[in-house]
């Protein structure tokens, strides 16, 4: 019993000693926790929503061109020279000069469109461009969120690996003690301590292996969050904690599972109604446009610089301007017939992607009922396992069992150990993949 206790013992300060360290002075965080910084401080949905600004800025520039425009003009001119003309008068010719030293003009302008169907076009695929941002940006976040929950998923996994190995490890360790003790007692053969040493070497790289792949799918997950890899986090769960959902989860049909919210297909409509308005804007382009000009200003001439002694004159004017295109209609049909290829050509790419989109749900569909069969096989033969285990543990203590007994039980454990942790990370992430295809958010 003595031998028993030291060996839970050390187990229980294998584990807790690393984590009471570092628990004082880390931060905790969960699955849900992590998504929530990741949405706030992400890169990539940074620039996603500042494009969305962007677009809309871009909206209200073409919302501009349907109002009035106001210009103010002023102009100074200096005569060098006046213009001379001669003229007789009486008999002989007189030189007379024309015009005046000085001359300012000042005035305002303005202008309207009242026909004018290539800027409401314009206005319409604005629009479609601050659709096309906020979707690109929805679709940014499905991406990322579906990122995060694979790393954390991928990161639970290598923990929950790196503990099984850590109690392998152990219990090979325990072993390799007890033989060496029963080999000094003359109760064990110097073949039998090799063996045990050599398997104690054998464990160590495998367990240094788990510890760096723990390390560096924490920094993966921390990147994705966007948070410096140095951050003192701990990425709290295990993938057992989600067994009940996975009892609990009931597989839908795939004729069932809509793609209506899928990203990449709101994407491919966004796109072919952006090629219909401009298909629209193309034919405009070709219709007539009306607009209402006014221009008011005022003129003054002198050859000197007394202001308060000129006299300013006014001048205004209004009028309509029609420009009707003639003979742009050949280069216009050749544009339309572009348009209307891209548009058959974008409803080809459509149908193929909605095709390939089809495949992946019935894919992870698959990979759901795969997963979920074997977690309940992998869960009833780790059961099985530990109990054999057990067994052979105590045979070996009193001498009923050998060495390679003991090893077979060990190995047999360990690996239904990560055979039942695989089989809910294969659920987990099939599960998120089908979520993103759905367009899931969270």
């Amino acid at each position: 019993m003595s031998k028993h206790f030291k060996r839970y013992f050390t187990l229980a300060l294998f584990f807790l000693v690393p984590w009471v360290a570092s628990a004082q002075d880390s931060i905790h965080m969960n699955l849900q926790q992590a998504l929530d910084v990741a949405l706030s401080e992400n890169p990539t949905i940074k620039i996603a929503n500042r494009n969305i600004e962007a677009k809309k800025y871009y909206k209200d520039e073409q919302i501009a061109a349907l109002f009035p425009t106001l210009t103010a003009s002023g102009s100074y001119q200096r005569t060098v020279q006046k213009q001379k003309m001669t003229m007789a008068m009486g008999g002989s010719p007189v030189e007379i000069e024309v015009g005046t030293s000085n001359n300012y003009v000042a005035g305002l302008n303005l202008t309207l469109p009242l026909v004018a169907a290539p800027t409401w076009y314009n206005l319409k695929l604005s629009q479609l461009d601050v659709t096309a941002a906020i979707e690109n940006a929805r679709s940014s976040r499905i991406s990322l969120v579906n990122e995060i929950k694979k790393a954390y998923y991928g990161l639970m996994l290598a923990k929950d690996s790196y503990r099984v190995l850590q109690v392998n490890y152990a219990n090979v360790e325990f072993t390799a003690q007890n033989i060496t003790d029963k080999y000094n007692q003359g109760l064990a053969s110097d073949f039998d301590k090799l063996r045990a040493d050599v398997q104690v070497k054998n464990q160590r790289p495998q367990l240094t292996a788990a510890e760096n792949t723990v390390n560096l799918a924490t920094m993966m997950l921390k990147v994705l969050i966007g948070v410096s890899v140095d951050e003192p986090i701990i990425f709290d769960g295990q993938l057992s904690d989600f067994e009940d959902e996975m009892i609990g989860y009931t597989i839908a049909d795939a004729k069932s599972i809509s793609l209506e919210n899928n990203s990449d297909l709101k994407q491919l409509s966004i796109s072919q109604d952006q090629l219909d308005m401009s298909l629209k804007l193309i034919k405009a382009s070709s219709c007539p446009t009306l607009a209402f000009s006014g221009n008011a200003q005022y003129m003054a001439m002198a050859n000197d610089f007394k202001f308060s002694n000129y006299n300013w004159f006014p001048y205004s004017v209004v009028g309509l301007s029609l420009n009707v295109p003639i003979l742009s209609w050949v280069g216009t049909s050749y544009k339309i017939k572009q348009s209307q290829i891209s548009i058959a050509n974008l409803e080809e790419q459509r149908n193929y992607v909605e095709n390939n989109l089809r495949v992946s749900v019935n894919n992870n569909l698959n990979n759901i009922r795969n997963a979920m069969a074997d977690m309940t096989s992998n869960k009833e033969t780790m059961i099985q396992a530990q109990r054999a285990y057990d067994i052979v543990q105590k045979q070996f203590d009193v001498g009923m069992a050998t060495w390679l007994d003991l090893n077979s039980a060990e190995l047999a454990l360990t690996q239904s150990q990560l055979l039942y942790n695989q089989s809910i990370y294969n659920f987990l992430t099939a599960k998120t993949e089908l979520e993103a295809l759905m367009g899931y958010e969270k």
